[in-house]
């Protein structure tokens, strides 16, 4: 995310100028002038707990979780197919990176509990921490898209097809909930219902606001067995820009890993918008 600056409109004064962090500042003015969230997504997340009575021990529950998603699934190898590794140049020599460095395999609820909630100088309900909470990472991701008769010319096998989309806008101060109305538009198209789905990506901005939206969709513990079931935002990061791919190079893989037909790719977007797409098997 770029650097910029607001004061150069009308030239720059005397005193010098202000360079702004894009992603900083993105997210605490991403509700504008009429909806502003001063606190950020933090306070978006802590909204909807609030708003949906999430409790501090499911919120760090649910993070533990994906952690040890994310680790079995390290150490199975089953990464391995969709990581490209990069030689990176250090003090000590090249270094290659093929591993995401964010999973934990010793975090523990007792641990994440001990965490203080960052906003907990102004709200003493506040539940959010930076262990429940997505990792700030540097990644990238990428994919192909096309048409079955390019893949062929090209001589790739698609592993997915693309179904349907869907977008929606809920209030910037509850943002995270709008992969909720987003998968509604995106089921909809595609004829199916939540339960014709065989593995979910929701992306773990914050424990609370997936724990809301899985309140939303009546989860019940089979369909927590279908969702993230390599990790997600929390364990392995969410890289603005880079997680929408990430997560579809493992649901893709994993569709085929299953057998399974029916993907669906979720995410909260901050500003107060909800994407969602389902994606079905190419069979090979």
């Amino acid at each position: 995310v770029a650097f910029h600056s607001t004061d150069m409109r009308w030239g720059g004064s005397r005193g010098g100028i202000t360079v702004h962090d894009g992603l900083a500042r993105g997210r605490t003015t991403a509700g504008g002038k009429n909806y502003p969230v001063p606190g950020g997504m933090l306070e978006t997340a802590e909204n909807l707990r609030r708003q949906c009575a999430i409790s501090r021990v499911e919120q760090d529950a649910l993070a533990v979780r994906s952690h040890q998603k994310a680790v079995a699934a390290q150490r199975s190898g089953v990464l391995a197919d969709e990581i490209v590794p990069v030689m990176v140049a250090s003090r000590t020599g090249d270094q290659k990176i093929d591993t995401d460095e964010h999973p934990r395999a010793d975090t523990t609820v007792e641990a994440l509990g001990k965490l203080k909630p960052v906003l907990g100088k102004n709200d003493p309900d506040a539940t959010v921490t930076a262990g429940n909470s997505s990792g700030q990472n540097d990644a990238a991701s990428m994919c192909v898209v096309t048409t079955p008769e390019r893949a062929a010319e090209l001589g790739l096998a698609p592993l997915v097809r693309l179904v349907s989309w869907g977008v929606a806008g809920v209030p910037p101060n509850v943002m995270g909930i709008g992969p909720v109305p987003a998968t509604e538009v995106a089921l909809a198209k595609a004829g199916l219902a939540l339960a014709d789905i065989d593995l979910i990506e929701l992306n773990e901005a914050f424990a609370a606001q997936a724990l809301a939206c899985t309140r939303e969709w009546k989860f019940t513990d089979g369909d927590w067995e279908r969702t993230n079931v390599r990790g997600s935002g929390i364990s392995l990061g969410h890289p603005v820009g880079a997680t929408g791919g990430r997560m579809l190079a493992t649901l893709a893989r994993e569709l085929h890993l299953r057998d399974a037909r029916y993907g669906l790719e979720t995410m909260c977007i901050g500003g107060g918008q909800g994407l969602a797409a389902v994606f079905e098997r190419v069979a090979s």
